[in-house]
Formats: C-alpha cells, sequence, structure tokens
C-alpha cells in the first residue's frame, strides 16, 4: 500500500494547499482516537477509579506519608500495634470496593488480621455519582457511635445499599441499635464532616478512585487480588 501510495503521488503532484489539509485531517484522526482510546481505558477490572489507575501497588510515592496522621478516629480492625497498617479508602455503592470486600479482604483478615500482623482502618470516599453512598457512610460512621461500625459495614457491603436512608435504618434495628438516637445522627447529617475529612486526607495521599489503600505509606490502587496485598504486606514484614 505504501509503494502504491507513492506511485501515485510521483505520477499526480498535489497541489500544497491540498496536501497541508490532508495531512491536517489526519493528524486530527489520530488524535480523536488516542483520546478516545483513554477515555476508554478507565474501567479496569480491578477498580472503580475516578481517573485511570495504573493499579498495584506503587513502591516509591513522591513524598513521605505520615501513618499515624492517617488514623485519625475511624474504625480500626485489628491489633492497634500491629506492625503493618493498611488504610482503605472505599465507598458502599462501589461494586470494585464490594470486590474487595468479598474476594480479597477475607484472605487478609485470616492470614494477616487475625495473627497481629496487620491492622485496617477504614476511611470513607464517597463517589458523587452514587446515589446512596453519602448516607451509607454517614450510617455506618453513626452505628459506630454505639460501638457496632463493623457491623454496619458488613451489612452494607453484604445486604447492598439500594434501600437508602430507609433501608440504613432498618440495618440499625437488625443490629440493635437505638434507634432514636441512630436516625437522629443519620437525619442531621452529623457525620458529614468526618466523611468530608476522609476524602480531603485520601486526596493529599494520592487516592483518586476507590477502592484506594495505603499500606505502610505505599500506594496500592483498585480491587487488587490477595496476592499484591500479601507481596507488599510481606515485603514490609521482612
Amino acid at each position: 500500500m505504501e509503494e502504491t501510495h507513492k506511485a501515485e503521488h510521483a505520477a499526480k503532484p498535489q497541489k500544497s494547499g491540498d496536501v497541508f489539509w490532508k495531512v491536517t485531517t489526519v493528524v486530527l484522526i489520530a488524535i480523536l482516537a488516542i483520546v478516545a482510546f483513554r477515555g476508554n481505558s478507565g474501567g479496569t477490572p480491578t477498580g472503580g477509579a475516578v481517573l485511570p489507575s495504573l493499579g498495584g501497588a506503587d513502591p516509591s510515592p513522591s513524598a513521605p506519608i505520615d501513618m499515624e496522621a492517617l488514623l485519625d478516629d475511624d474504625a480500626v480492625k485489628g491489633d492497634k500495634d500491629a506492625p503493618v497498617t493498611i488504610v482503605e479508602w472505599s465507598d458502599f455503592e462501589c461494586p470494585f470496593c464490594a470486590r474487595f470486600y468479598e474476594q480479597t479482604l477475607p484472605s487478609i483478615e485470616e492470614e494477616y488480621i487475625k495473627t497481629g500482623k496487620v491492622k485496617l482502618v477504614y476511611r470513607d470516599f464517597p463517589l458523587g455519582f452514587h446515589a446512596n453512598a453519602q448516607k451509607a457512610a454517614e450510617a455506618a460512621e453513626c452505628a459506630g457511635e454505639q460501638d457496632k461500625y463493623w457491623e454496619m459495614h458488613d451489612l452494607l457491603f453484604g445486604q447492598g445499599v439500594q434501600g437508602g436512608v430507609a433501608g440504613f435504618k432498618q440495618y440499625a434495628k437488625t443490629l440493635g441499635l437505638n434507634a432514636a438516637k441512630f436516625d437522629a445522627c443519620l437525619d442531621s447529617g452529623a457525620m458529614a464532616g468526618e466523611i468530608q475529612q476522609d476524602m480531603a486526607d485520601g486526596a493529599a495521599v494520592g487516592i483518586q478512585g476507590t477502592p484506594g489503600f495505603i499500606v505502610n505509606g505505599k500506594l496500592v490502587s483498585g480491587a487488587q487480588p490477595f496476592a499484591v496485598f500479601k507481596q507488599v504486606i510481606d515485603a514490609e514484614l521482612n
């Protein structure tokens, strides 16, 4: 094909204006194709990132991360003195977050959290296009006020958030919470500021979507399989 084009150009010289517009058209088509490709590349099987994510672990963050500062007063699962800390930013309505909860977290719990090697800190990062994510995050925090954070966390991921506020109030009753206190907390938006702080802290350390994790200062993006977390955790333990 290339040789044929050359032959045609040699037999019939082109006007300079025609050549200019043909070249310009080809360049514009190429640019549009690249933009379209990049726009479609964000939907990876491991993460629901707002922006395209590289996935996996980033071994060299741009600046040292103060893990203690990231703990805030959020819920902690595991030994508070565990040598490895995983801070998770998540969204109860995110299907990739649910995948991590169902497929990866159980192995981390069994091998590392129950053995005192890892503690997990859950922080909220509700995405704006998930209609029930904000109130679901508030519901978990409100349950935490009655020492039932992880129980509500498990219900929200296990049973889903489609029922919205009414569903979250029913979950509170299922957990035996003081319904009046829980409802007042949820309806007033008392925990909205806490969630906003979670999101701000996450953005500051490079979280762009959910789920996102900082493991002893290293960024892990997306619902990565257990093998990825094992590699990062073991490197910190050894």
